[in-house]
């Protein structure tokens, strides 16, 4: 009997062996012939599942973008009041254990790729939307709740976006986390503001 073989699965292992050999080495390092041999393929049977490194680079790219909605999305939606729930959101874009770090190293190295792909660009540009569109609702939800005041929350979505982008930047050069009291601080004081 043929062995079955969930091609899903091994789409998924591989996109996770480009990440790894990306946090690595760059986005160069992430040839055809490193991820097969990383994922202990054959030379070229990688084209079973991916016609060419673009199609591994764009899953690659779709799967964090993917991971990091989930994570932000969940962020505060527990049954708490919503200026708890707007300070876990807050706290799920900032990278703060080495995993996100990680995830976010190899999302900025994928971005100059991004930039000469328009598609690529048109999905992280629609991440970066629903992020400021989610953290807008959560403002909101916390000023009908009477924890922050009203104001105009767009500038406000805009600046901590920009800070925690900033932050995953910055993070390249503190993998292991040690400016993470920096970014609750940054919280803190955010959430200040708005009060």
């Amino acid at each position: 009997m043929p062995k079955i073989i969930d091609h899903d699965q091994r789409r998924r292992d591989i996109v996770e062996v480009a990440k790894s050999i990306i946090l690595k080495g760059g986005f160069e390092a992430a040839t055809m012939r490193s991820i097969a041999a990383e994922a202990g393929f054959a030379n070229g049977a990688l084209k079973h599942y991916f016609p060419g490194k673009e199609s591994i680079v764009a899953a690659t790219f779709e799967t964090i973008l993917q991971q990091m909605s989930e994570g932000v999305q969940a962020a505060g939606e527990e049954p708490v009041a919503a200026d708890d729930a707007l300070r876990g959101f807050l706290q799920a874009t900032i990278p703060r254990d080495r995993e996100q770090i990680a995830a976010g190293r190899v999302l900025l190295a994928l971005w100059e790729y991004a930039m000469a792909n328009e598609a690529l660009a048109e999905l992280y540009r629609g991440h970066l939307a629903s992020w400021r569109r989610s953290l807008i609702e959560r403002m909101e939800a916390a000023r009908d709740e009477g924890s922050i005041r009203e104001q105009d929350y767009g500038p406000l979505a805009d600046e901590f976006i920009s800070a925690a982008v900033g932050a995953t930047v910055i993070n390249l050069m503190y993998p292991d986390g040690d400016r993470i009291a920096d970014y609750e601080s940054y919280i803190d004081r955010f959430l200040a503001r708005l009060r």
